[in-house]
Parts: C-alpha cells; structure tokens; sequence
C-alpha cells in the first residue's frame, strides 16, 4: 500500500538534503525501472548472478520476486513462487548459503495482531526468466509474543536464519532453530539488543559483520558469533523511504533501497572493505532518526539542518504505519 504523505514528505527532504546517487551502474548504485516494482521492502545481492539483485513489494503484492539487473535498473526475471499460502506483509530477502533465497513474510503493522508468520525458501534458478518456482513455506513464531519485523537475514557460512523485530525504542535480533522445520511451528529466541529502529540488515559477505539499517541512520556490529557487538555508525543515505540493504558481492559496498514508483539504490562504501576510500577506517556516520542512538550528519549545514524535521515526518509516518491495514 502506498503512502501518500509520507512519500512526499521524504521526498521533499531528500530533494533538499540527500546526497545524489553514485553515478554509473552495478555497485555504484542504480535506479529500479520496473513500473510494477513500487514497494521495494528488500534487497539482496546474488552470487550467482553477478550483478543482479533480488527484491520484492512489501505488503500483498503478491507472491512475486523481481530480479534486477544493477547495471540497467531493469527486470529481467520474475518469480512466481507456488506451495505458499497467500503472502500477507513480506518485507526481506535473503540470499543463504547454496545460493538458496530465503524470503520474510513478517511484517506486522498492528505490532500483534498475527500469532505467526512466515518465511519461504526457494533455490535462485540457474536461468533468469519469467517462470514459477516452487517454495517452502516455515511458520514462525517469536518466544515473546507476536511482533513486527522487517529484518531478515541468513547467516552465509552456518544457513542459520535471523529476524530483527522493528521497535522505535530498539529490538532485538531474534535467532530460529538450528534447522528449521515444516511440519511444525519454528520459534525465534531474542538474543541480543539491537539499538535501531530497524527496516532491514544484510550480513558481510564473510558474515563476519552485521549492517542494522533504520530510515534515516544505521549500525555496523561485528557479528562475533552471535553476541553482536557495535563497531560503528553506518553512512544511510537519505531516502524518501528507507526500507533495504544489502552488501555487494565482492563485500565493498553497502547499497541501500527506498519504496516508491522509480525509486534509488544507492550505494555507499562498505566499513573496514578494501578499496572503501582512503584515510577512513571507520566510515562517515549517519544522522540519527527517533528510536536512533547518537551520531552527527553527514551531507554539511543543509543536511544537517533537517534532521528535525525527519524526526516529525518519521513520527507522523510510523502513526500512518500503525493504521495502515487497521
């Protein structure tokens, strides 16, 4: 579903603050010219396909997945998946080990009206095209109780499967069983605190780091088998809505996504990477939003000056958010 007042409001800042996209394509950052990709909620880099990154719509889209060729911003494959239910709020990707491409149908708007929620799991087909695929569908539960999430990630070496649960104050990431299960519910335990409003993450390609993103700030934890620990403030470019990550492939970039019709990935280096730019071993740090701790901006005075007003809109739209399927 589309969000009138919170697209135009973050389009009015990002038109007068944000720094413009990388030029060129690839890992320089692209554009998504799929007119029928309009909800972008997640991102991930394939392995196998150099170049080409999945995503999908958020809420009931569809059971849809669009691969994108970075260098041009086009489609060139869409996925129909088939052996699920209907798809009910899907907000993350993930791209596991044995290029298996994991899927997160977990958000939850209302913070818990659903008692369970859902993850698929499909192989990334060897040819892109326009085909169906068949999936496996894992229910979810959270010890806690019912949550929203819009945070998926799959650990690269071990295929374990993580969630971050997306809080204005700050979640939590949440691991699954060891191996996850279908013929029975798979309940996530809280093991760590994530200092984020969190929209997405992504692993390094090494799964050595952690990148936490929210809509206007983000985290970079080394991932220290599992007890995360905060290295440092993430550049977030400024988005009309800041809903993806994820690493390139050869790990030196971060590119982040935003929803909207024709919307931006944009590209930043990637903290400790090789090549990252000369002189910096920690990163530029990012403005922080509400719910986001500390930080300073980054795009100078003008950047800075409305970071305020980022906070109001961001108020204003996780109100709309709440109300959104009400």
């Amino acid at each position: 579903m589309r969000r009138p007042f919170a697209l135009l409001a973050a389009a009015l800042l990002v038109g007068a603050a944000a720094a413009p996209a990388s030029a060129g394509g690839g890992d320089a950052g692209f554009t998504l010219r799929d007119p029928r990709i309009t909800e972008s909620s997640g991102l991930a880099a394939s392995r196998l396909h150099p170049g080409i990154y999945w995503t999908h719509n958020d809420s009931d889209d569809g059971p849809y997945l669009y691969a994108v060729d970075s260098a041009s911003g086009r489609t060139v494959a869409r996925l129909t998946l088939t052996g699920i239910g209907s798809p009910r709020d899907v907000e993350a990707i993930s791209i596991g080990p044995g290029n298996r491409i994991w899927v997160g149908d977990i958000g939850d708007n209302l913070g818990g009206k659903w008692s369970h929620v859902w993850l698929y799991e499909l192989p990334e087909p060897r040819q892109l095209e326009d085909r169906t695929v068949r999936a496996t569908q894992y229910v979810v539960k959270y010890s806690d109780g019912p949550r929203d999430a819009e945070s998926l990630v799959v650990h690269p070496r071990t295929g374990r499967v993580y969630i971050i649960d997306k809080n204005q104050d700050g979640g939590h990431l949440y691991e699954g069983p060891a191996r996850l299960s279908t013929s029975g519910t798979n309940v996530f335990k809280p093991v760590a605190p994530v200092d984020l409003w969190a929209t997405d993450a992504a692993f390094s390609p090494d799964g050595d780091r952690l990148a936490v993103r929210g809509y206007f700030g983000g985290i970079l934890y080394d991932w220290n088998g599992g007890k995360i620990k905060k290295v440092q403030r993430l550049n977030v470019p400024l988005q009309r809505q800041g809903e993806s990550v994820t690493y390139s492939v050869d790990g030196t970039k971060l590119l982040y996504g935003s929803e909207g019709a024709g919307s931006e990935v944009v590209a930043e280096d990637a903290p400790g990477a090789a090549g990252a730019g000369s002189g910096r071993t920690g990163g530029r740090e990012s403005a922080p939003a509400a719910g986001e701790s500390g930080g300073s901006g980054t795009g100078g005075g003008l950047r800075n000056g409305v970071i305020a007003v980022a906070v109001v809109c961001a108020g204003v739209f996780g109100l709309r958010r709440l109300r959104r399927r009400g």
